[in-house]
């Protein structure tokens, strides 16, 4: 187990490094950069002029775009890296790390109430839809979970805000935070129960989008193994279809779902671009959406490389929990 996981680390570190490449070359390559954008209107009525705008891309290491200068740049970047050191956002005026630690605490809060209320609504859907197949309820449910899987984000969440929030106004339109109500010091029960208000829109919204694909997936997974031939003979031995389902079945369905666990956990911590930017919700997706349409590539790179991380370990993680629900699965 120790010799397998030291092995995948050190695989890890050949595959984060060959990603922060790709990454950094992507970011410097875009047709437009942070320096290029704050300048744009100061270069049209005149209070700047080119030179001016090329003093500042030297200052912020952005002037030398060619193969070599991007080379040198990454080498000077990963050089500050392994001390520890991500750099200074451009856009937010501080350490990279110290602002995705700041923000992600909020998208973490969103993403794990998502997937724990997905989890626990939209596996037992897809385990009663397997067992009563192409019947009234599987039928329902299969509608219901298309319609969640091909609805965009954006023009959900814009349902849902004209809906709820602008016509009966029964929640807030966005935000985190109620502006028009001042909270006494030390009210920490008033202040939680207005955030809480102001995430129940988004909650649903993340809910609806997700619970159709895990509904599906788990459906999916559990009719192929009620269709196996230990389950034929458990049934032929006179054991209850509850006892057959849940304790012979699932137990197997859970495999598959465990590499779900590979793609939660950066989502847990690295937020949803589309969902905080229509909700306003400051979160570290929408620090980071704000980030890359600014040409920000100090945040950019910390961003994309907390991700990378986060992915990696999920992988281990899911390989890791394969040995806990199923004991024929040996880890060399």
């Amino acid at each position: 187990m120790v010799k397998y996981v030291l092995k995948r680390l050190g695989l890890a570190v050949i595959i984060l490094l060959g990603v922060s490449i790709l990454i950094y070359m992507l970011a410097m390559l875009m047709p437009a950069d942070y320096i290029d954008r704050q300048t744009a209107a100061a270069l049209q009525n005149g209070s700047m002029t080119q030179e001016d705008v090329q003093h500042l891309k030297e200052l912020y290491g952005l002037a030398d775009k060619s193969f070599t200068g991007i080379i040198k740049s990454y080498a000077s970047w990963l050089g500050n890296v392994a001390k520890g050191d991500f750099g200074f956002s451009f856009l937010y005026g501080a350490p990279v790390t110290e602002v995705i630690g700041q923000y992600m605490w909020i998208s973490f809060i969103l993403a794990f109430l998502s997937y724990f209320l997905e989890i626990i609504i939209a596996i037992p859907l897809g385990i009663k839809s397997a067992v009563k197949q192409y019947g009234v309820y599987d039928y329902s449910v299969t509608v219901l979970a298309m319609m969640g899987i091909s609805l965009p984000s954006f023009f959900l969440s814009a349902l849902m805000m004209n809906v709820f929030s602008i016509k009966l106004g029964w929640f807030p339109l966005q935000g985190l935070t109620s502006a028009t109500i001042i909270f006494e010091e030390g009210d920490w029960l008033g202040i939680f129960l207005d955030k809480a208000w102001h995430l129940v829109l988004p909650l649903t919204v993340c809910i609806l989008l997700g619970v159709g694909g895990t509904m599906r997936y788990t459906r999916t997974n559990m009719l192929e193994v009620l269709n196996s031939d230990y389950i034929r003979t458990a049934r032929a031995k006179g054991l209850s279809e509850h006892t057959v389902v849940y304790k012979h079945a699932f137990r197997n369905t859970l495999i598959p779902i465990v590499t779900t666990v590979a793609g939660m956990i950066p989502g847990l911590f690295g937020g949803m671009m589309i969902l905080e930017s229509v909700f306003s919700i400051p979160g570290i997706g929408m620090m980071a959406y704000r980030a890359t349409t600014q040409g920000d590539i100090p945040f950019i790179m910390g961003y994309n490389m907390f991700l990378s991380v986060l992915s990696v370990l999920g992988i281990l993680i899911s390989d890791l929990l394969y040995v806990v629900v199923d004991p024929r699965v040996k880890l060399k």
